[in-house]
């Protein structure tokens, strides 16, 4: 098994603890009023947490099977010290609490400390689809993954209806009831480790958006795009995560599998952000497809139609519950309270509904990314194609004409200049440099107090960076990169340092960072594709596109609250194969100016 995440039965190292320095696992437990268990044989181990079997101790003439008075159980160790566990009972044990119990998730029998270790005493379960899968010779029968699908849809509609995403969906995290009991096909979903709140619990409201392209949760064979990009977790993510459970248990592999290396998550989110549901699922049956396409395309705070997706599953299952492979008990449930509550599941007339526009939506492409801000009329010039032997002319005509340089692109080792009347600059220098970037330069002219105003780099390796004086810039500090500098993006902002300036040069990125911005609050979207959904969620909240860049694989917006509030806060993007020369002109028309451009990934 490879690629093993932050929970569930995986072979991986637990995360904050290494076993070898833990004390070693008590030989005999008793917590929490618990009877006497006798520590056995290790099932598995999470991202903080390791299994064992717990077996009664002088309890010989009991026989259950489950509950607290079981014969076995499982008990989950988590070290003191572990990441989990910084502020005394892991973090799993409130999950527990508000979870236990609940269609498909096991119950918590018993908990406490014992020594150096948190204990949980847990119904003892069966294997996990990755066991039954690995068992069978790497195949699963349509039927049963259809039957996982539509259990395993109800599981997370129960979870999801007290607040909470799982955070870790994959194989090893579903397991079946114990062998030889009435619950051996029943699916259960484990290791709430990453669990987080979708639901706010002392308002009500969904969680708000944010985005953090340095953190990651979950596993990276599984993990929604949106995971993968560092962007809060909510009911779309647990059932993308499925999705690609589902498909991985019927074909056996995921496109996406084989990465190696410090950048593997990176090649792992592209690949599935350029994979359709059509060649993801094209030797599933149509339904696993439709499932795909609905969950990879959800809104942040969309409520997911579980019932709907169940359904879809119809045609494969066969009508007899009781031989079915697995209990879908909880889906036939929530197929019947939904009945229950609209008198008749309406799907023939929900297909013809017209169709949402989609999250996920075209094919990956290469185009401009304007942006426009509305200004009072002014002057603004753009040049675009420009060779390096042509610059300096058109810059000195800009000067003359009372114009400076604003914005600056490039595309296919040309340049695009932006200039106009209303930067505040009084003086301006510029270097054209086959450096990425020149930093004896940049120093130079910091020392003469210029600033950094605008910068933009070639395929080819070389840059142009503006300089300019009369900036309210108070200190610069500028990084580069081969990946997108998010950490030191936030140590800097931690340093009231903000994002003003970014440029790629292929793959490389830079980014310059000013104290003395003018900003409150800045964030990053971050995309493969184009981040749309959360430009207009920032847009709504006060934020404004400050700085752009892209390369052939992410677009990066940085998006800023002004200290200072706009009179008109109007702001438009587009996104264009050609230079937006036609339609530059009609924005002036309604006096919106270029304030930022760059050329790199969108989609089409």
């Amino acid at each position: 098994m490879d690629e093993p995440g932050s929970g569930g039965r995986s072979c991986d190292k637990a995360v904050g603890a290494d076993e070898g320095g833990c004390a070693p696992i008590p030989e005999r437990v008793q917590v929490g009023g618990s009877p006497v268990y006798k520590t056995g044989r290790k099932l598995g181990k999470g991202g903080f947490g390791q299994v064992y079997v717990g077996r009664r101790v002088g309890g010989t003439s009991f026989t259950e099977r489950t509950g607290p008075g079981a014969i076995e159980v499982a008990l989950k160790f988590e070290h003191r010290s572990s990441k989990g566990c910084n502020y005394g009972p892991p973090y799993e044990w409130q999950v527990y609490n508000a979870l236990g119990g609940s269609h498909g998730v096991p119950r918590v029998h018993y908990k406490g400390r014992q020594s150096d270790y948190y204990v949980m005493v847990m119904d003892m379960l069966g294997p996990s689809l990755w066991d039954v899968w690995n068992d069978n010779s790497h195949t699963m029968s349509i039927e049963m993954v259809a039957c996982i699908a539509v259990e395993a849809i109800s599981i997370l509609e129960r979870m999801h209806s007290r607040g909470y995403v799982h955070g870790d969906v994959k194989p090893e995290n579903f397991l079946l009831g114990p062998h030889g009991t009435p619950d051996e096909k029943k699916l259960f979903l484990v290791d709430l480790g990453l669990a987080t709140r979708w639901k706010d619990n002392s308002t009500g409201l969904h969680v708000e958006y944010d985005q953090r392209p340095d953190v990651f949760r979950g596993t990276v064979r599984y993990a929604s795009v949106h995971a993968h990009l560092g962007r809060t977790g909510s009911r779309r993510d647990d059932l993308e995560s499925l999705a690609y459970t589902l498909v991985f248990l019927l074909r056996g592999r995921l496109p996406w599998q084989g990465y190696q290396g410090d950048n593997k998550g990176f090649l792992v989110c592209k690949k599935k952000m350029a994979t359709s549901p059509e060649t993801l699922c094209c030797f599933c049956p149509q339904p696993f497809r439709q499932f795909v396409e609905f969950v990879v395309n959800l809104k942040f705070d969309e409520e997911p139609e579980y019932a709907r997706y169940i359904s879809l599953f119809d045609g494969i299952i066969g009508p007899n519950p009781d031989i079915r492979p697995i209990n879908t008990e909880g889906a036939q449930k929530l197929i019947y309270q939904v009945g229950q509550k609209r008198g008749r599941l309406m799907i023939e007339e929900e297909e013809d509904e017209q169709p949402k526009k989609k999250i996920r939506m075209g094919m990956p492409a290469t185009q401009w990314i304007s942006v426009y801000n509305a200004r009072r009329p002014m002057k603004q010039r753009y040049h675009y194609n420009v060779a390096d032997i042509r610059l300096a002319q058109h810059i000195d005509k800009g000067n003359e004409d009372g114009l400076y340089i604003s914005g600056v692109a490039s595309c296919s080792n040309l340049w695009a200049l932006i200039m106009d009347a209303g930067t505040g600059f009084s003086a301006q220098v510029h270097e054209l440099s086959p450096h990425f970037l020149h930093k004896e330069w940049i120093m130079e002219q910091w020392e003469k107090n210029y600033y950094i105003s605008a910068v933009a780099g070639a395929n080819n390796g070389s840059s142009l960076v503006v300089m300019s004086k009369g900036t309210q810039y108070l200190q610069q500090s500028y990084k580069v990169s081969d990946t997108f500098p998010f950490k030191w993006i936030n140590k800097k902002w931690r340093e009231g340092f903000y994002v003003t300036s970014m440029a790629t040069a292929g793959t490389r990125w830079a980014v310059v960072m000013s104290r003395g911005a003018g900003f409150s609050e800045q964030v990053v979207e971050l995309d493969f594709l184009y981040p749309s959904e959360g430009i207009h969620r920032r847009w709504d909240n006060g934020y404004r596109i400050t700085s752009t860049a892209a390369t052939f694989d992410q677009a990066a917006l940085v998006l800023s609250i002004p200290r200072r509030k706009p009179t008109d806060e109007t702001q438009e993007t587009l996104r264009t194969s050609a230079f937006p020369s036609t339609h530059v002109k009609e924005k002036w028309a309604k006096n919106l100016y270029i304030a930022s451009i760059c050329y790199g990934r969108t989609v089409s």
